[in-house]
């Protein structure tokens, strides 16, 4: 089960409560000292629920927004960042989830991206293959309406390794059992155009 905090921020006690039970009780007790522990992912552009700024979109200059994270839980061993759109292609009628970026293996010690990023990622992560069948990544561009766009980031227990450009659903398939913690950051956009 996930809440939704008031920072605009999910995150997952479930899988921290989970992990303690499995963990056993020694685990247990070494897991009651991180409770401050919480993965965030935040924005300087982008205000949770906000407007993503033009300049992240492909009315503008199209380039990654800077993001920045903390909190991944021990044991982490990568990160992994999924921008996507469940609006599309219209809000009012959506038909599938528009994938804009996918990196994995973000070492932990990335406390996050610069602005326009490009290629010039942390030492060590590997990029998918977003719907446009490229890596790298590729802006809001919505054909009508309002959408929202989740950047999810993920904290993994393993490093995934050279999958190739793996597209989300085999990201997704190569990371299940692996997440200690998930978190996103929601910002919205429509076309000025």
């Amino acid at each position: 089960m996930r809440t939704l905090a008031t920072t605009g921020v999910i995150r997952t006690p479930i899988v921290r409560l989970l992990a303690m039970v499995s963990a056993g009780p020694v685990a247990a007790l070494a897991f009651a000292g991180e409770a401050d522990m919480t993965l965030t992912i935040t924005s300087p552009e982008v205000a949770p629920g906000g407007e993503i700024p033009s300049t992240y979109t492909c009315d503008g200059d199209d380039i990654s927004p800077p993001l920045g994270w903390q909190g991944a839980p021990p044991g982490t061993k990568s990160l992994v960042l999924i921008v996507d759109d469940p609006d599309a292609p219209d809000p009012a009628a959506p038909k599938i989830t528009w994938v804009h970026w996918v990196l994995y293996d973000i070492p932990p010690s990335a406390d996050g991206l610069a602005k326009d990023t490009g290629h010039r990622l942390p030492e060590g992560t590997r990029e998918g293959l977003n719907d446009w069948k490229r890596t790298g990544y590729g802006g809001p561009c919505p054909p009508i309406g309002r959408h929202r766009y989740f950047f999810k980031l993920y904290a993994l227990d393993v490093v995934l390794g050279d999958l190739g450009a793996p597209a989300k659903p085999d990201l997704e398939a190569a990371m299940q059992g692996h997440v200690l913690a998930m978190t996103e950051l929601i910002g919205t956009y429509q076309k000025t155009r």
